[in-house]
C-alpha cells in the first residue's frame, strides 16, 4: 500500500485520537496537558502499532524508532500540529484503544463540581439528605428558641427578680462560652450524625425533666440552672455538627443557597419560637418545656435518616485535644478580617441580650404580658428572615467592609431610640425588626466565608471559634443587664447599652483588621 493512498490510521495505531477526544470532554485544563500525554501514549503503544501494521501487511522493523512528536505511524508522517477534530469518528474494529484515566468520584464534602458534560446537581429541594438535615435542625432550633425565651420569663414572673431571670438566661447561654472549643474538636473527631441524634435525645430528656419540675410545683433555682446549662451544651454540639455537615450533602456551587436557607430557617425559628415559648409560658409554666421535648425527639428522628457519612475519613493518629484547639486558633488568627468582624459581633450580641432583658423588665413594670414580650422579640426574627433572604443581594453589591461598618452604625441608630419607646409595643417591634434585618445580612456573609475557608478536617473547630468569638459572649449579656437593671431603670439601661454600641462602631471604623476585606470568599492572611 503506497503512502499516498494509505487509509486513515485506526485508533489502535493513533492512540492520541482517543486522548484528544477525552481532552475535549474534560475541559481546557486537560487540553493544555494533552501533548505530554500524547508523547507518553505514543511511546507506550509503539509495540502495538507495530503489531497492527504487521497484521495489515506493512513491514515495520522492530528496531524502527518512533519519534516522540509523532502523531501517526512513521510510514506516513504528519506534522504534530495538524488539527484533528475532537469529534473524529473511531472505528468499531479498533483492537486496541488508548486507556483514558478514570474520572475520580465526586466527593460532596470536598465541594467538587461535576465535569463538563455531566448533568448539574439537582435543586436543593430534591436533595433528600439536605432536606432531612435542614428540617431536623430546624425543629431543634424551634424548640431551643421557645425555651430560650421561656426560661427567663417563667422565672421573672414567678420570682419578680430580674437577677434570678438573668442567672437562668446566663446558664442557658454559658455553654456558648465554655463548650465551643472542645465541642468543635468532638465534631471533627467523631461521627457528626451520631452527635446530632444523641444531642437531640438528651435535649428531649432535659425538657421533660424541667416540665416535670414545674408541673410538680418544685422548680428549684439550682435545678433550673443545671438543666439550662445541659440543654445549652447539647444545643452547641448539635449546631456545630449540623453546620459542619452541610458541605457533605451539598455541592460547593450550592453552598451559598444552602446557607441562605439555613439562615432563613434560623430566623424563621426565632419568629415562631419566641411567641410560642412566651405564649405557652402564659398558659402554664411546664408547657413550653414539654413541647420542646417532643420537638427535639422529632428532630432526632429526622437527623437519623440522613444517609452516609457527614465527614471525610480521618487518617493518621489523632493529635491531643489541646493541639487541635491550638490549630484552630492559629487558623482564626491568620484571618484578620474575620477576626475583627467576629470581635465586633461579640460585643453587639452582649448588648442585644441586655436589650432584650431590659424590654422584658419594662413590659413587666407596665403590667404587660409574656406573649407581648414574645411578639416584640419575634419581630426581630421576622426582620432577620428578610435580611437573610436579601443577604446575597447585598453581598454582591456592597463590600464586606461597608456592610460591617454600615451595620454597626445602623445598630447604633436603632438602639438609642428604644429608650424613648419602651412603653410603645408597635414602635419597639419596628426597631427590633430593623435590627434583625441587619443581623440577617451579616450572618449569611459570615457563614459562606467560614464554610468556604475551612477544610473539612477542621470545619467543626472553625465554626466553634466563630461561635465562641461571636456568640459565646452572649452569656455575659443577661447577667450584666440584670444587675444593671437592679441599679437603674430600663430607660437608663438602654441608653448605656446604646452608648457602648456607638463606641463599638467608632472603634471598628479605625480597626486595622477591617481595612483589607477578603477577596473572592477567602479571608486575607
Amino acid at each position: 500500500m503506497s503512502a499516498a493512498r494509505q487509509p486513515p490510521a485506526s485508533p489502535a495505531e493513533v492512540p492520541w485520537l482517543l486522548a484528544e477526544e477525552t481532552c475535549a470532554k474534560q475541559g481546557a485544563a486537560v487540553r493544555e496537558a494533552a501533548p505530554v500525554r500524547e508523547e507518553a501514549a505514543v511511546r507506550e503503544e509503539a509495540p502495538v502499532r507495530e503489531e497492527a501494521a504487521v497484521r495489515e501487511g506493512a513491514s515495520v522493523p522492530a528496531s524502527a524508532p518512533v519519534p516522540a512528536s509523532a502523531s501517526v505511524p512513521a510510514s506516513a508522517p504528519v506534522p504534530a500540529s495538524a488539527p484533528v477534530p475532537a469529534s473524529a469518528p473511531v472505528p468499531a474494529s479498533a483492537s486496541v484503544r488508548a486507556a483514558a484515566p478514570p474520572a475520580p468520584p465526586r466527593d460532596p464534602a470536598s465541594g467538587a463540581e461535576p465535569e463538563d458534560g455531566a448533568s448539574p446537581p439537582p435543586p436543593l429541594r430534591g436533595n433528600r439528605d439536605f432536606t432531612r438535615l435542614w428540617g431536623g435542625a430546624g425543629l431543634s432550633l424551634l424548640a431551643g428558641r421557645a425555651t430560650t425565651v421561656a426560661y427567663p420569663i417563667v422565672v421573672l414572673w414567678a420570682t419578680g427578680s430580674p437577677s434570678d431571670a438573668g442567672l437562668v438566661g446566663t446558664a442557658l447561654l454559658l455553654p456558648q462560652l465554655l463548650v465551643q472549643l472542645p465541642g468543635g474538636v468532638l465534631v471533627d473527631r467523631y461521627d457528626r450524625k451520631r452527635i446530632m441524634v444523641l444531642a437531640g435525645i438528651g435535649q428531649a430528656l432535659v425538657g421533660g425533666l424541667v416540665a416535670f419540675l414545674f408541673f410538680s410545683g418544685r422548680p428549684w433555682l439550682w435545678a433550673l440552672l443545671g438543666a439550662a446549662f445541659v440543654e445549652g451544651a447539647l444545643g452547641v454540639l448539635q449546631q456545630l455538627a449540623e453546620r459542619a455537615a452541610v458541605p457533605a450533602v451539598v455541592p460547593r456551587s450550592q453552598l451559598p443557597t444552602a446557607l441562605t436557607g439555613n439562615e432563613a430557617r434560623t430566623r424563621g425559628a426565632a419568629i415562631a419560637g419566641q411567641p410560642l415559648g412566651s405564649g405557652l409560658a402564659a398558659a402554664g409554666s411546664a408547657l413550653p418545656f414539654g413541647t420542646a421535648a417532643v420537638l427535639h425527639l422529632l428532630a432526632a428522628l429526622s437527623l437519623s435518616r440522613v444517609r452516609g457519612r457527614l465527614q471525610q475519613e480521618r487518617t493518621g493518629p489523632r493529635a491531643h485535644v489541646g493541639a487541635e484547639i491550638r490549630e484552630g486558633l492559629v487558623w482564626m488568627w491568620h484571618r484578620p478580617f474575620l477576626r475583627a468582624v467576629m470581635s465586633a459581633v461579640a460585643v453587639t450580641n452582649v448588648l442585644f441580650q441586655g436589650l432584650n432583658l431590659a424590654v422584658m423588665a419594662a413590659v413587666l413594670d407596665h403590667h404587660g404580658s409574656q406573649f407581648q414580650v414574645g411578639l416584640i422579640l419575634s419581630l426581630s426574627g421576622a426582620g432577620g428572615l428578610v435580611g437573610a433572604l436579601s443577604g446575597g443581594w447585598w453581598n454582591t453589591r456592597v463590600s464586606l467592609r461597608a456592610l460591617v461598618l454600615g451595620g454597626l452604625l445602623a445598630w447604633t441608630a436603632l438602639m438609642l431610640p428604644v429608650a424613648a419607646v419602651l412603653h410603645q409595643p408597635f414602635a419597639l417591634g419596628a426597631l427590633f425588626a430593623a435590627s434583625g434585618y441587619v443581623g440577617g445580612v451579616f450572618n449569611v456573609a459570615g457563614g459562606v466565608l467560614i464554610v468556604r475557608s475551612a477544610p473539612d478536617r477542621m470545619r467543626g473547630r472553625a465554626n466553634s471559634l466563630a461561635n465562641l468569638v461571636g456568640s459565646g459572649a452572649m452569656a455575659l449579656g443577661p447577667v450584666a443587664a440584670g444587675y444593671l437593671l437592679e441599679a437603674t431603670d430600663a430607660s437608663r439601661a438602654v441608653l448605656v447599652l446604646g452608648g457602648v454600641m456607638a463606641l463599638t462602631a467608632l472603634v471598628a471604623c479605625v480597626a486595622p483588621g477591617l481595612r483589607t476585606p477578603p477577596e473572592d470568599g477567602a479571608d486575607a492572611v
